[in-house]
């Protein structure tokens, strides 16, 4: 089925794919520095990993469904696996041109990659070492003889499929073997020692190549040949509906059944005998639905985002260091009075996370404070968001933590974080069932006067924050506040009714909301009143969401829409008479921050909040959106919406085709990046703000 079939909606996966063509196309632009380029087909790689673990997976369960009440969904998932393996083959020689290029180019800076073949003696005798001091244990060959199937082996992981045979045999008869190669523990790079100012580096797999005789030392094996394969399981987690397990051990025990998940995918070196790709094949019970990949000698391409720089930071991008906003910085003012005085906010990361950490700092030692309430969804590995929570706690506050086992992936680090937290006297609620708690909110209730509250675009998480473009509202205006305790007494009772003046809260009533926001920009335009629509999100896939936004356009609303990853809309439609435009930035950032401005007749109607438009967000999460109120700081975000839509270096235009061509300058413009743009603008907002000493 071609793409270009797609006249409506454009199905979720296929814009998806459509997004992560554009990660690789950052790879292959000259202007980016050479390390970020190996680090943009890193990201590219685990994206896709991730994209068959879960939504392949999910796709390939109804295309295999009998069901005839099911017999239209199973033949729409069979349509789109055939189009997702048509783009994913056309997209895997871009990226082995791109991978190609880029060695090609490190070699010219003297950063060289060698292969098993081309280390000289000294080089082999380091490996050789290397193995001996390091590995020797850690990898223990698996003979294909002596199972059946591919059990308990871990998919994060890469493999070698070895072929050899005795050194005696004089007939043509191989043994065949598989070892796993432990990059989790050692990296994917082994750095050789420098010589003549150049530096040399050898691929982990490349490595055991060169060791073979000495894995297999004492059986007499020789002519070794070693074919790198990865795989990847379906990793939807088989939920235990058993009432009598609580939360906590449903989802433990959802996380061994997934490590069981069936494979759904190969990709194997191209040169890899049949006689050894059908045993491979065999194990991994694969058949005609699942995908099967001939690629290169290397695989598992997510390592290259760890690629070392060999102390080369000039093929990097340069330090942009997070700014600490002034106005929040000064250690003699206490933090909770300044977000009283007016509404705060930062905008990570070119602001420092560190002004959030600092309110439940001061949250924890302050008597003032009698109890704080958070949600937490994805944490830092050594996490200080939950040391302060910790702190709070043991100074006597009453902690409140929902956290969210299901956030896909981290189940197992939010689970062992959640013990911690328990030991340590917080009340940890693990969400609602059946409902995934995706809010980004904290609760601060003082003793006296007035509360606090702080609403994120995304998790309070150190590690994200440096990465993640989010937006975070610090405000003790007294609606919003009650909204967001509103927010955690849903939480804790969701069968009681609960109703929320300010804040857009999901599932209750944040899809109608937005309809309604929506249809008042119809209604405000066919009235001759001011009336757009400027939104920044993740994605836009929830079918009532588009057919709006389609109406919107088509009335002669204009919609400027900035998305980053699934757009189901197609805006070259005739019927919207150019009304819309939807743009995309891939950057050294990812921007994942959700804004929404509407019009509203002059007023500016401006919301932050956690939710994408998407059924899983507006149906089937609990999300809050806020609106924001301050002037300040609604120039701000219309500054960042407007930014994003005239970036033409990192821009480029969503139309539905995959193309993603580049955004053009306005005649007489120069180029434009909006993360550079915006870092330099906080740059001077802060070098003002210091000049007047406020």
């Amino acid at each position: 089925m071609s793409a270009k079939k797609y006249k409506n909606y454009l199905p979720r996966d296929i814009s998806w794919m459509y997004f992560n063509r554009r990660i690789l196309q950052e790879a292959e632009k000259e202007n980016i520095p050479l390390l970020e380029r190996l680090s943009f087909l890193g990201i590219y790689s685990n994206n896709l990993d991730e994209f068959f673990r879960v939504r392949v997976a999910s796709q390939s369960r109804i295309a295999e469904c009998n069901d005839r009440a099911l017999r239209t969904d199973s033949q729409e998932a069979r349509d789109i696996l055939k189009e997702i393996g048509k783009l994913n083959a056309r997209y895997s020689k871009e990226f082995a041109v791109a991978i190609e290029d880029i060695t090609d180019k490190l070699k010219k800076e003297n950063i060289i990659i060698l292969n098993d073949s081309q280390v000289d003696e000294e080089q082999l005798r380091f490996i050789q070492q290397y193995y001996r001091n390091n590995l020797s244990g850690h990898i223990v060959p698996i003979w294909f003889s002596a199972i059946k199937h591919f059990d308990i082996e871990n998919d994060e992981n890469i493999y070698l499929a070895i072929r050899m045979r005795h050194k005696d045999d004089s007939s043509n008869k191989f043994e065949y073997a598989f070892i796993e190669l432990p990059v989790n523990i050692y990296g994917r790079f082994v750095r050789l020692a420098d010589k003549e100012g150049k530096s040399y580096l050898i691929y982990f797999d490349d490595a055991i190549r060169c060791c073979l005789p000495l894995i297999f030392s004492g059986l007499d094996y020789t002519d070794f040949e070693a074919y790198a394969f990865k795989f990847t399981r379906d990793a939807e987690m088989e939920i235990d509906n058993d009432l009598r397990n609580g939360m906590l051990q449903k989802i433990s025990k959802g996380l061994k059944s997934r490590k069981r998940g069936a494979p759904l995918r190969i990709v194997y070196d191209e040169a890899m005998p049949k006689v050894l790709l059908n045993k491979l094949r065999k194990s991994l019970n694969l058949d005609s639905m699942d995908t099967i990949l001939a690629g290169g000698r290397y695989h598992n391409h997510k390592d290259l985002m760890k690629f070392p720089d060999c102390g080369r930071k000039d093929l990097k991008y340069p330090s942009w260091e997070p700014i600490l906003k002034k106005e929040l910085s000064d250690p003699e003012e206490s933090i909770l009075k300044l977000i009283r005085k007016k509404d705060r906010y930062i905008h990570v990361p070119y602001h420092s996370f560190d002004t959030y950490l600092r309110v439940l700092q001061e949250a924890a030692i302050s008597k003032e404070v009698k109890s704080v309430k958070t949600t937490l969804y994805r944490l830092a590995k050594e996490s200080k968001v939950v040391k302060a929570l910790i702190a709070a706690a043991r100074n006597g506050k009453k902690v409140t933590v929902v956290i969210e086992l299901l956030a896909r992936f981290d189940e197992a680090s939010n689970i062992s974080w959640s013990k911690k937290m328990q030991e340590a006297g917080i009340h940890v609620i693990f969400g609602i069932e059946g409902l995934k708690v995706h809010s980004k909110i904290t609760h601060i209730s003082m003793k006296r006067g007035a509360d606090i509250a702080c609403i994120s675009t995304g998790n309070f998480h150190e590690g994200n924050a440096r990465s993640y473009t989010d937006y975070m509202l610090m405000t003790a205006s007294d609606p919003i506040v009650r909204d967001v305790e509103r927010v955690f007494d849903f939480i804790e009772r969701p069968y009681n009714m609960t109703k929320f003046k300010e804040l857009l809260v999901s599932p209750n009533e944040m899809k109608n909301k937005f309809i309604r926001l929506i249809n008042d920009e119809i209604r405000n335009k066919e009235s001759g009143k001011p009336a757009y629509i400027k939104v920044k999100i993740n994605h836009i896939t929830d079918p009532v969401i588009v057919k709006k936004l389609y109406e919107a356009a088509e009335r002669g609303v204009p919609v400027d829409l900035l998305v980053r990853g699934n757009c189901s809309l197609i805006p070259t439609r005739p019927e919207l008479n150019g009304n819309m435009r939807i743009h995309g930035i891939i950057d050294r950032y990812l921007e994942h921050s959700r804004i929404f401005i509407f019009a509203a007749a002059g007023e500016d109607k401006t919301f932050i909040g956690s939710a994408d438009w998407m059924p899983r967000n507006l149906d089937n999460r609990v999300e809050v959106v806020t609106p924001v109120y301050d002037p300040e700081i609604k120039r701000d975000l219309r500054m960042v919406v407007e930014y994003g839509m005239k970036d033409s270096l990192q821009g480029r235009i969503v139309d539905g085709t995959g193309d993603n061509k580049s955004v053009t300058p306005e005649e007489g413009e120069a180029p434009f990046r909006s993360q550079e743009a915006l870092y330099n603008h906080y740059l001077e907002e802060n070098a003002k703000e210091t000049e007047h000493g406020n």
